[in-house]
C-alpha cells in the first residue's frame, strides 16, 4: 500500500501541486491550487483504487432544480463526478482511477477535469450555494 501511495505523491509532485497534508499511515494526500480552484482535493490510496475527492458547496434547501442540474453537468464532466455525502447536503467531485495501472496522465486529467468544471460551472455553483 506504501508504493501505490508513494507513487501517487510523485506524480502530484512532478505536476508541481501544492501538498497541504500529508499522512502517511492512512495514505492520504490533500493538494491545493488556488489558480486552478483546486483547495482540499482529497487523495487516498485505497486499494485497489485511488479515491479523489474535493467539498463543493453545501445544499441548504431541497431544491429539484439544483439536483436536476447536478445531475445534467454530470454527463458533460470528463472525469468523475458530482455526489452527494451521506447527509445528502454536501456536493462533492469525485473521481476514482485503479492504482494498479495508475499514470501521471491519469491522475493529470482527472485533476484537469476537476479544474475545468469549476472554471465552467462556477456561476451556476455560486448561484446554488447561496439558494
Amino acid at each position: 500500500m506504501e508504493e501505490n501511495f508513494e507513487k501517487v505523491k510523485e506524480f502530484i509532485l512532478e505536476l508541481g501541486y501544492n501538498v497541504v497534508h500529508e499522512d502517511t499511515e492512512d495514505s492520504v494526500l490533500v493538494i491545493s491550487d488556488d489558480s486552478e480552484g483546486i483547495h482540499n482535493l482529497v487523495l487516498g490510496c485505497a486499494p485497489p483504487i485511488l479515491i479523489m475527492e474535493q467539498y463543493i458547496m453545501e445544499i441548504k434547501k431541497e431544491s429539484s432544480e439544483i439536483y436536476k442540474s447536478l445531475l445534467q453537468k454530470n454527463r458533460d464532466i470528463i472525469h468523475g463526478a458530482f455526489v452527494l455525502d451521506e447527509t445528502g447536503t454536501k456536493v462533492i467531485f469525485r473521481d476514482t482511477l485503479q492504482l494498479e495501472n495508475l499514470d501521471l496522465n491519469e491522475i493529470e486529467g482527472s485533476i484537469n477535469s476537476l479544474a475545468l468544471l469549476l472554471s465552467e460551472y462556477s456561476d451556476d455553483l455560486i448561484k446554488f450555494s447561496k439558494s
